[in-house]
């Protein structure tokens, strides 16, 4: 799951990105309203953590001007302000919730849950492949009831793989989706990436290709029909 986090306060922003980080999100960090806005228009997010007191443009424009251009993903509006009136405001210009700083981590950790859940109304809460099992609310893999110890970014792929588990990707879609813009790998990473998820699958009991490689296109799960 890619969040866009647009806050200005640079150590807010950082402490909150490696706290999305470390539950395996992935994350990219606007300071500024335009600049949010131009992240929103060359990347597709599923979630957006939205300051209302930012420079060159606040949160409650760039959040009226996201819905009017049809952009859908949930808004969670992040603020210092806590009258009713400014959380009509935010609420009013589109926003899906309103949290007040300070917060919560936890609480703002269930809410950013709750709204992904909502935005992927259409799979389970647990997604499972075969002998696989993936839970994105404890960041747990397991194949045949046996805890899969993934890093990060093979925990990622994993759950690409198995929220589009009909679908193949090639290199440059996996970077696209699971890199944030301040790291960018050679798509030769990928390749190292898949070959150790495969060497942890395997010594799990899975086969050698349950992560099978379609030459000329990329990677999937192993279609078993």
């Amino acid at each position: 799951m890619r969040i866009l986090l647009v806050e200005d306060d640079e150590r807010l922003a950082k402490a909150l990105a490696e706290a999305l980080t470390d539950r395996h999100y992935i994350v990219d960090i606007a300071t500024d309203g335009q600049a949010g806005w131009e992240f929103v228009e060359i990347c597709p997010y599923d979630l957006m953590i939205l300051d209302v007191m930012l420079p060159k443009q606040d949160g409650i424009d760039l959040c009226q001007k996201l819905r009017q251009s049809k952009h859908s993903m949930p808004i969670l509006m992040l603020t210092a302000r806590d009258t009713s009136s400014d959380k009509v405001m935010g609420l009013d210009a589109g926003a899906d919730d309103y949290v007040v700083k300070p917060f919560d981590l936890q609480e703002l950790m269930a809410r950013i849950r709750a709204h992904l859940r909502r935005g992927s109304s259409s799979l389970p809460l647990v997604l499972e492949w075969e002998h696989l099992r993936l839970n994105p609310n404890t960041c747990e893999a397991t194949y045949n009831g046996q805890l899969l110890h993934l890093t990060p970014k093979e925990y990622r792929i994993l759950e690409l793989f198995m929220r589009h588990s009909h679908r193949t990707f090639n290199r440059s879609e996996i970077l696209d989706r699971l890199w944030s813009f301040d790291e960018p790998p050679a798509e030769e990473t990928v390749k190292v990436h898949i070959r150790s998820l495969r060497q942890k699958l395997r010594a799990a009991g899975a086969a050698a290709d349950l992560i099978e490689t379609v030459y000329g296109l990329g990677y999937r799960l192993k279609q078993t029909f």
